[in-house]
């Protein structure tokens, strides 16, 4: 098991009110699974994506990752597991927009204290995992949407990390470009046994995971297993 959650809750200060956003979160993800996070906005899917990578903290509960026990660690401590364990897929991408592709994708590495040699070398050939071999020394504004999330992707996966949590990745895009980020995730957890966690509010894309975990009004409101996840590109939304 690659992370478990037991009795997750988290709580807002709001003047002198208490908001609650998640209420008693149990949930579990084996290695090398694709699991799809669901809910409206509001539901609680983004607060619980900040806790599941180690950007938040729950007011209550229990967390382990990769059997660590997250939550009592100290900061610089869970700052290594983010950095050795998660990679980030965002919605608007968020590369650096004056460094080129290779740069943006080699970025964790230095984090990581491996030397420039290695990890150019290293984010050459994440670059070409997902098909931008030919666009290494381009900048985010000469690269197209799709072109943008799969520098994303590769940043992610360049650390080979335990976890590609992607939150909205497919939001900034059109329907084709979509599609095509949404293979190259199942085929990313398929073919190298990363475990993928989708975070989306788009029911059409859910067939794709082997499990959907919905939320509502911040408790898991269903968890729904598919024995035979489809390919992406028989999805239509």
């Amino acid at each position: 098991m690659i992370l478990k959650m037991e009795h997750i809750y988290k709580d807002y200060i709001q003047g002198k009110m208490v908001v609650p956003v998640l209420k008693d979160i149990n949930l579990e993800v084996e290695k090398g699974e694709y699991v799809a996070i669901m809910g409206p906005s509001g539901s609680g899917k983004s607060t619980l994506m900040n806790i599941i990578g180690c950007l938040d903290k729950p007011t209550k509960g229990s967390f382990y990752l990769d059997g660590q026990k997250v939550l009592e660690q100290k900061e610089n401590q869970v700052a290594e597991v983010r950095l050795r364990s998660i990679g980030f897929v965002f919605q608007n991408f968020q590369l650096l927009p004056k460094l080129t592709a290779l740069d943006n994708v080699a970025l964790p590495l230095i984090y990581a204290g491996v030397k420039k040699r290695e990890r150019r070398k290293r984010a050459k050939v994440a670059l070409e995992r997902v098909g931008l071999g030919d666009r290494l020394n381009f900048v985010p504004n000469q690269l197209s949407g799709g072109q943008k999330q799969r520098v994303a992707i590769a940043r992610a996966m360049v650390n080979n990390p335990k976890i590609l949590l992607a939150d909205e990745p497919t939001g900034a895009l059109d329907y084709n470009t979509g599609k095509s980020i949404l293979k190259l995730l199942q085929d990313t957890c398929r073919s190298k046994g990363m475990t993928v966690i989708l975070i989306t509010h788009n029911s059409a894309i859910a067939p794709m995971a082997d499990r959907v975990i919905k939320l509502k009004n911040g408790r898991v409101s269903s968890v729904v297993v598919n024995p035979n996840p489809v390919p992406v590109e028989t999805i239509e939304w």
